[in-house]
C-alpha cells in the first residue's frame, strides 16, 4: 500500500474548565508513543478548547490550544479529561452548545473519558442505558445526578465499544494503552508502553485501589520473583517455590504480594497466562494448544475455560477479532 494512502487516526482532547494537566496530556503522550513497525506514527493528536481559546488549569495556570471545538468534527477519537470547573460535575449540566456538540460527534466518532470526563458524557445522556465508571470519590454523587447510568465505580476503565470511560488519571493510561491495544495490537501497544515508561497492561475489571494502605517500606520485596515467573510462566510454579525464590517466608511471601500487587499469587500469575495468551493469540499464528502450552494453561481445554471465564470468548474467537499485523496497519486506517 503506497504512503499517499496512510491517515493517523485522528484524535482531539477537550480541555474544558479546571482541566487536571496531568490527565490532559495522558492522551498525546500515549497515543504519540504509537508507531508502526516502520516507526510512523499510528495517531495524529490535538487538543482544543470550546472557542479556542486559553482555558485555566487547576494547577495554577492556564494553556492556550490551538484549536477550538471545530476539531470535534474530524475526530475518529475524542478524549475528554477530568474537567474540575464543568456544571456536569456540580449539578448534572452541560452548555447546550457542547452538548449538542458530543451528541453529534458520537454519530461518528469514539467517545473516551478520564476520571470525571464521565460526568459531561452522563450530562448529555449518552450513558444513560450504558455501563460507566468514574474515579470511586465521586460515586455516590455521579449516582444521584445519573440514576439511568450503569456505573460500576470498583473497576479502571469500561470498554462499552464506541464510549470508554476511565476511573482515575492513572487508569486513564491503562485505558489509552488498551486503546491502542484493540487499534493495532499488543506489539504496539507495548512499545508504546515501554517509550511511556508504564505496565503494558492492566486489565479493565481491576479494582480501584479505594485508600489501599502503601505498604510497609523494608529491605525485601517480590518484584525479583515476579520477574523470575514472568520468564518462567510456561512451567509449573508452586507457592512454597516461590517464597523460597523471594527468601521469605510462604505466609510473609503472601502478604507482601498482595501488598504490592492488590491481589494473590494465584490470581496474578492466572492474569499474567491469560496476557501471555492473548499476546500470543494477536502476534503469531500458533495453534491453540501449543499457546496454551507457552502460557503455562498445560492444554487448550484449560484457556479456553480460563479465557471464557476472564474474558467471555474462546481463544478462536478472540483470535479472529484481536489478530493484528503491521503490515494491515495501514491499510486499516487509510481512507
Amino acid at each position: 500500500m503506497s504512503a499517499e494512502r496512510f491517515r493517523p487516526h485522528r484524535v482531539t482532547v477537550l480541555a474544558l474548565e479546571e482541566v487536571t494537566p496531568f490527565d490532559l496530556g495522558i492522551a498525546e503522550r500515549v497515543f504519540a508513543a504509537a508507531k508502526d513497525s516502520a516507526g510512523r506514527c499510528l495517531y495524529e493528536v490535538v487538543t482544543c478548547t470550546m472557542d479556542g481559546e486559553p482555558v485555566s488549569t487547576n494547577a495554577g495556570y492556564r494553556i492556550h490550544p490551538t484549536h477550538g471545538i471545530e476539531s470535534l468534527d474530524w475526530a475518529d477519537t475524542v478524549v475528554i479529561p477530568t474537567p474540575n470547573g464543568s456544571p456536569a460535575i456540580q449539578d448534572g449540566s452541560l452548555q447546550p452548545p457542547l452538548s449538542q456538540k458530543l451528541i453529534a460527534a458520537a454519530n461518528e466518532s469514539r467517545l473516551v473519558t478520564i476520571c470525571t470526563g464521565s460526568f459531561v458524557l452522563a450530562a448529555t445522556g449518552l450513558l444513560n442505558g450504558r455501563p460507566a465508571t468514574t474515579h470511586w470519590a465521586y460515586t455516590r454523587h455521579f449516582r444521584a445526578l445519573f440514576p439511568d447510568v450503569e456505573l460500576r465505580p470498583d473497576v479502571l476503565y469500561v470498554d462499552d465499544d464506541a464510549i470508554l470511560t476511565s476511573a482515575g488519571g492513572a487508569a486513564g493510561l491503562d485505558l489509552c494503552l488498551h486503546i491502542v491495544r484493540r487499534d493495532y495490537g499488543s506489539e504496539v501497544a507495548n512499545r508504546a508502553s515501554r517509550s511511556c515508561v508504564v505496565p503494558p497492561w492492566r486489565e479493565g475489571n481491576q479494582a480501584q485501589f479505594v485508600e489501599a494502605p502503601v505498604p510497609e517500606v523494608t529491605g525485601s520485596t517480590t518484584g525479583p520473583t515476579r520477574q523470575w515467573i514472568l520468564d518462567h510462566l510456561a512451567e509449573p510454579v508452586a507457592l512454597p517455590d516461590l517464597a523460597r525464590h523471594a527468601r521469605m517466608s510462604v505466609r510473609t511471601f503472601t502478604r507482601r504480594f498482595r501488598d504490592e500487587t492488590g491481589m494473590s499469587p494465584a490470581q496474578w500469575i492466572l492474569q499474567q497466562r491469560v496476557t501471555r495468551a492473548r499476546h500470543l493469540l494477536e502476534s503469531t499464528g500458533l495453534p491453540v494448544d501449543q499457546v496454551a502450552i507457552d502460557a503455562g494453561f498445560g492444554s487448550g481445554t484449560t484457556l479456553r475455560q480460563h479465557m471464557r471465564a476472564a474474558l467471555g470468548v474462546s481463544p478462536g474467537v478472540y483470535r479472529r477479532a484481536f489478530r493484528h499485523e503491521d503490515s494491515d496497519f495501514a491499510e486499516r486506517r487509510a481512507n
